[in-house]
C-alpha cells in the first residue's frame, strides 16, 4: 500500500496495483465513469483511476480535490497541547 499526499493532504493511494482516489465532488465530476472500489476491508469506497498516465487530468484532479479534503490531523500532542 502506498498513500498519496498532495500538499500535505491524503488524496488516495495505490492498493493492490490499483490507483484509488478519495470521493469528493470534484473527483466524481472529473472521473464520472470511474468504478467504486474498496482499498481494503472496512475502508470507504474510493474511485478507481484508470488513466493515471494522463498528466493533465491528474493535475486538474489533485488541484480540484485539494480544497475539498480535510486539513491534515496534527499528531504528537496531548489534551494540554504538549508535544510528546
Amino acid at each position: 500500500m502506498i498513500i498519496l499526499y498532495y500538499k500535505g493532504k491524503i488524496t488516495g493511494g495505490v492498493y493492490d496495483d490499483r490507483f484509488l482516489v478519495k470521493q469528493t465532488p470534484s473527483s466524481k465530476k472529473l472521473l464520472p465513469d470511474a468504478p467504486l472500489e474498496t482499498p481494503y476491508e472496512g475502508a470507504k469506497e474510493m474511485l478507481l483511476v484508470e488513466d493515471a498516465d494522463d498528466r493533465e487530468l491528474m493535475s486538474e484532479l489533485l488541484n480540484a480535490m485539494y480544497g475539498e479534503l480535510p486539513a491534515p490531523k496534527k499528531d504528537g500532542g496531548d489534551k494540554d497541547g504538549e508535544i510528546k
